[in-house]
């Protein structure tokens, strides 16, 4: 169980932070100063964790219950 933790915990960070430099990239093109880019990039961040730290986690216990119960 303690595994799946540590999976999804990896592989959240790993989407938040692809996340967070594709965001940059694309509105620091856009913007001059540097501050509104970083705090976009940063929501988009945040929310890609969360999303994925959802589904991970509720994919994960019906896997886990399906295993579990055979």
């Amino acid at each position: 169980m303690y595994t799946l933790f540590v999976l999804v915990g990896f592989f959240c960070l790993l989407a938040s932070l692809m996340a967070f430099l594709i965001t940059y990239n694309e509105y620091a093109q856009h913007y001059v100063e540097k501050q509104a880019p970083l705090r976009i990039a940063l929501e988009a961040a945040i929310f890609t964790f969360c999303v994925f730290l959802v589904l991970s986690l509720i994919v994960g216990f019906f896997l886990n219950r399906a295993f579990v119960s055979q």
